[in-house]
């Protein structure tokens, strides 16, 4: 039986607690933030559930919380990431994250180089596991990219591409933290092109797509994502020595915010207007709405009703198989608003991103981790990704790979 603490109850870690607290091999789950209310609100709807509140800018806190438990998994923004990483080692317990913390290191990749190297060292010596990028994206792409490989002998270029085609007649850019959203999108994109991690320009390198299941042709821009720096610097030996690893994005909140980054309206630096300072990040970001996580404001929403309720999560790889050149796309299929808020009370991206990240708390909970130490989603073996494609199903989470001949 297995106790966890999940940090962080927002539209992910609440989620995860509700999808644990349906599993057998589970006996507690630990909800904490540093919002009681939002704690409470979690823990009166689960039977394996207790309240804690963390704060999470102090290790001790965490440590606290953490006592006993098996599992660690990580909700909590980026800031707080090396703080739970390092009480996870302490208290000697497994961990997950939905992300990739950004406070090891100035400079992003390098901390995930320390992740992987350092960190993976520490908790392969203690006989834990660390998994970390395990949402929807990355995460459930990450499985997909993996699932893709097996078609394939060797690999050159892969696409990963999201379009996020939900979209509310109310004014909603995003569906998930305004702040990280537009952090993103305002952030330096990574690619990994002729074997090199490469920086290049928001909003940049267009690509366009019009597949079968959309009713117009989508444009796909640079965006600052994980997926190109963990495959590509895991291309040699998960990804068939692929060259060129690119994520292209798309949809209601890259049309909402790729005007204000040509403005200088995504700015985090501060500016003299009036005689006040200001930062144009913040300005715009007072006036965005939060992400709508509780049933009745998702119904009301609803109610009112959509603009589209669609989206594309596809991994398009070029390479060969039997020494012919081939095209090997997975696209993966899920539930939009009205059928995930029919289902289980969810927007989309919760149902995706938060259901996603509960399937890899399912494999610690079933003990399908071989690895010791620290792996990101993207290194999945074929047997753990045969498994993470069968649970998925079951939520009506599926993929659908064809191989297209180049020739």
């Amino acid at each position: 039986m297995k106790k966890i603490l999940i940090l962080g109850v927002g539209a992910q870690g609440s989620t995860v607690a509700q999808r644990m607290d349906e599993e057998e091999n589970v006996s507690e789950i630990i909800c904490a933030d540093a919002d009681p209310a939002a704690v409470d609100n979690l823990v009166k709807i689960l039977k394996k559930g207790k309240g804690k509140f963390v704060d999470a800018s102090d290790i001790d806190s965490i440590k606290e919380a953490a006592e006993g438990v098996d599992l660690i998994v990580n909700g909590l923004p980026l800031k707080f990431g090396k703080n739970v990483l390092e009480a996870a080692l302490e208290v000697k317990c497994d961990y997950q994250d939905f992300a990739a913390t950004e406070s090891i290191h100035k400079n992003w990749v390098e901390g995930i180089k320390i992740m992987y190297d350092v960190y993976g060292k520490r908790f392969s010596d203690i006989g834990k596991t660390a998994v970390i990028a395990t949402g929807s994206a990355p995460g459930l792409i990450c499985v997909a990219a993996r699932h893709t490989m097996k078609y394939l002998d060797t690999c050159d270029t892969i696409y990963t591409i999201v379009y996020e085609g939900v979209e509310a007649k109310r004014f909603l850019p995003f569906w998930w933290s305004p702040v990280t959203a537009l952090s993103d999108m305002a952030g330096t994109p990574i690619a990994y092109e002729n074997g090199e991690l490469i920086e290049g320009e928001p909003f940049s390198r267009p690509i366009y797509r019009k597949y079968d299941y959309l009713d117009k042709e989508i444009r796909f821009v640079e965006h600052d994502h994980d997926e190109p720096v963990h495959m590509g610097l895991n291309a040699k030996e998960f990804f068939k020595g692929a060259k060129n690893i690119y994520f292209k994005y798309a949809g209601a909140g890259v049309a909402f915010a790729e005007p204000l980054y040509r403005a200088g309206l995504l700015s985090k630096d501060t500016e003299t207007i009036d005689g006040k300072e200001i930062s144009p990040f913040n300005l715009v970001l007072k006036h965005i709405p939060p992400a709508p996580k509780y049933h009745d404001e998702i119904k009301e929403i609803i109610e009112e009703g959509l603009v589209s309720d669609t989206g594309v999560m596809v991994v398009e790889a070029t390479g060969t198989k039997d020494g012919k050149p081939v095209r090997v796309e997975t696209h993966v299929f899920a539930p939009g608003l009205a059928e995930s808020f029919n289902r289980a009370g969810l927007t989309a991206e919760m149902y995706l991103t938060g259901q996603g990240g509960a399937l890899f708390t399912k494999m610690f909970v079933e003990d399908k981790y071989t690895q010791k130490g620290l792996i990101s989603s993207d290194m999945l073996t074929f047997d753990q990704v045969d498994y993470y494609r069968q649970c998925a199903e079951e939520l009506d989470i599926t993929m659908d790979t064809k191989v297209i001949d180049l020739n």
